[in-house]
């Protein structure tokens, strides 16, 4: 049956479904314990629209059903990564159903870190160590092959010295002044696509790209690295990034400019070298760039 609706209008995307799913996941091994826990936004697409147009409701699959099915396939399939049960729920609403015509799934995981002493870890007892976030997200179409991402999120790091800026463009409005060193501090955003979806170690992949930007952003732990801009820093990360893991085809990155000035204390008589900062947290610069593989000539 047919159902006609505002012929002025169209449907350019329909979807719905549940967000902020918690599950907290214990994997037990003997007395060592292992956790996972996450936040998830579920959406599917459905074939059919008449919910929408008369409001018919007789194919929705409630919410709360959508919530279900993330607690049950945390129990049934278990929580190895993010990335495995978001493919494992997209697949299960495009299989489980003849109606569903999209499903995609975003996730984040909770920054729960073992506690240590003396380098040995403990057997079942955790601190949340909100360094940096870790977050994937996974869409797949009726018969068609999943897009995987995973990324990173918040991770704020800042350095005191081996950065700059020179040689930029000035017109009528320009007032910055260069310098040779400066305080460089940013919250880093990354999200990178896989080339597959099968045999990848998604938790070795996420620990590398975190790695890697801390790597370029800081250099070596005795003597840093400069940074002429935060764009260079950016994009060697970016191609490091690609030379390490093989099963990436794409990462973005974005970097906002966090800025720290020096305080002019001479009206208080006082001489600032380079020691006392202001911190702002707005207006920031703000730098991104996406660098992928180049496709390769078919012969």
């Amino acid at each position: 049956m047919a159902y006609a609706g505002n012929q002025n209008v169209e449907f350019v995307r329909t979807g719905y479904g549940k967000n902020a799913v918690k599950v907290m996941f214990i994997r037990r091994h003997g007395s060592h314990h292992y956790i996972i826990e996450l936040k998830a936004d579920v959406e599917i697409t459905l074939k059919s629209r008449k919910d929408y147009l008369t409001g018919d409701n007789s194919e929705i699959i409630p919410t709360d059903t959508i919530k279900n099915t993330v607690h049950a396939l945390a129990k049934i399939k278990g929580v190895n990564t993010i990335e495995q049960l978001s493919l494992d729920l997209c697949h299960h609403f495009l299989t489980s159903f003849n109606h569903v015509l999209r499903a995609k799934v975003y996730m984040e995981e909770a920054p729960w870190r073992r506690l240590e002493k003396n380098g040995v870890g403990h057997a079942h007892a955790f601190i949340y160590s909100p360094e940096a976030c870790r977050f994937c997200d996974v869409e797949q179409n009726l018969s068609g092959i999943p897009v995987v991402h995973s990324g990173v999120k918040d991770m704020k790091v800042l350095k005191t010295t081996q950065s700059g800026f020179e040689g930029f463009f000035r017109d009528r409005f320009t007032t910055l002044q260069e310098t040779k060193d400066r305080v460089f501090c940013t919250t880093v955003y990354s999200r990178w696509r896989y080339n597959k979806v099968q045999d990848v170690d998604f938790d070795a992949a996420w620990r590398c790209v975190r790695d890697t930007l801390i790597e370029k952003f800081a250099g070596p732990y005795d003597r840093g690295q400069y940074s002429p801009s935060v764009q260079k820093t950016l994009y060697e990360t970016q191609v490091l990034v690609l030379e390490r893991i093989p099963e990436v085809d794409e990462i973005e990155i974005v970097m906002p400019n966090q800025h720290y000035f020096t305080i002019d204390m001479t009206k208080m008589g006082l001489n600032n070298k380079e020691e006392v900062f202001l911190p702002l947290d707005n207006p920031s610069g703000n730098i991104t760039g996406t660098v992928g593989r180049k496709q390769r000539a078919r012969l």
